[in-house]
């Protein structure tokens, strides 16, 4: 039988404790902080919105003056930087905490080593890479951003046993039950924008926004890729602009009279460059990431889906699989467009993790985009 490590015990804390603020951060990483005293919690805290205290911040108010000699266990390295916030290393060395055991060093230029270094010469014990794996899967969308400023792309989509995202006819709702469906919208939240092709918009009239239990959430940018602007003025979209930030990525080809129109309404009109006379997607994805957009969620069809796959344009993959199938030549397929030509070109995913909601079961899987086109 393998001893339980406490150590592990307090950083899976700090994991539990960070994921609570999902979807209220950005463009901050997901933290949470314990502080330990013999073997006991006297502080615990987590970063729970941008521009709020720090994770470590809620933990030493928290512990007070025990926390001087205390171990301080927290997921990513602490800032050592004026933004919103003061630096916390500057907090933790006024406190007198003895340790901090680190999960991950902060990717951020401005930290990224810095903070740990200030810990160390104030005479800190630094421990670092507990549970690393799992720190920087928490943090994925933080580490994207803030290493290549673009936006931490999901793609995520309902398929039939077949791999069909609608009948022949174009009949989608419902292929998974309503607990997946829960879920699904659920992502909304934790994503800073849902990103559609126009086919979806003229199809289903979609609001886009989440409409579930959590408080306190930022409504996720809506982004409709349309290139030549043929939205509808009158749609639900257009109509809720005042409420919800809405970006249509536009091409040269679409008309001017229309984009002021479309501006007129409240949405934001952004020009980008185009690729076979459509919206170019890693254009888009640069403009996104310069107006500060962290991450997108990826709610298209099978001819935008196979866009994002086919230019490697996808960080992970959420694909809800109902045990239906549909069957039919004509039935549409999640992912369109020309295809493979052989089995070794195909487009390689990690192993993938299942969840099951209900009937249905959940597949996340991450690219591997370096090994495509090997068998």
């Amino acid at each position: 039988m393998k001893k339980f490590v406490p150590a592990k015990k307090y950083m899976n804390l700090c994991f539990a404790l960070a994921k609570k603020a999902c979807g209220r951060t950005s463009p901050n990483p997901l933290v949470g902080a314990v502080i330990v005293k013999n073997n006991t919690i006297i502080g615990q805290g987590y970063h729970t919105k941008a521009g709020a205290p720090h994770a470590e911040i809620e933990a030493l108010t928290q512990a007070g003056k025990s926390a001087r000699g205390a171990v301080l266990y927290v997921n990513i390295e602490p800032c050592c930087h004026y933004g919103k916030t003061p630096p916390c290393t500057e907090m933790i060395i006024r406190a007198g905490i003895g340790k901090v055991v680190i999960a991950m060093q902060d990717p951020n230029p401005l930290v990224s080593g810095n903070g740990i270094k200030q810990l160390q010469e104030a005479g800190i014990s630094v421990e670092q890479g507990l549970l690393k794996a799992q720190a920087r899967k928490l943090n994925e969308v933080f580490i994207k951003y803030i290493t290549k400023k673009r936006p931490f792309v999901v793609l995520k989509t309902a398929i039939s046993l077949d791999g069909r995202i609608a009948t022949f006819t174009g009949d989608s709702k419902w292929i998974t039950g309503e607990k997946a469906r829960n879920y699904a919208h659920t992502l909304r939240s934790y994503y800073d924008a849902v990103l559609v092709g126009i086919g979806t918009v003229l199809k289903d009239d979609p609001l886009l926004n989440y409409r579930g239990r959590i408080k306190n959430i930022t409504q996720p940018v809506r982004v409709i890729v349309d290139s030549s602007a043929k939205i509808p003025i009158e749609c639900s979209l257009l109509k809720t602009t005042k409420k919800i930030r809405t970006i249509i990525a536009v091409t040269k080809y679409a008309v001017a009279s229309k984009l002021k129109k479309l501006t007129n309404a409240g949405a934001e009109v952004l020009l980008t460059e185009s690729h076979n006379d459509r919206v170019n997607l890693d254009d888009l994805l640069n403009k996104l990431g310069s107006m500060g957009i962290t991450s997108v969620l990826v709610e298209g069809g099978g001819e935008l889906n196979a866009s994002f796959i086919n230019n490697d344009l996808v960080d992970k993959l959420l694909i809800f699989i109902a045990p239906k199938i549909i069957g039919g030549a004509r039935a549409v397929s999640f992912v369109q467009g020309k295809g493979s030509a052989k089995l070794s070109d195909c487009y390689l995913c990690e192993q993938p993790k299942l969840k099951r909601f209900g009937q249905d079961v959940l597949l996340e899987t991450y690219p591997l985009k370096a090994a495509r086109g090997t068998s």
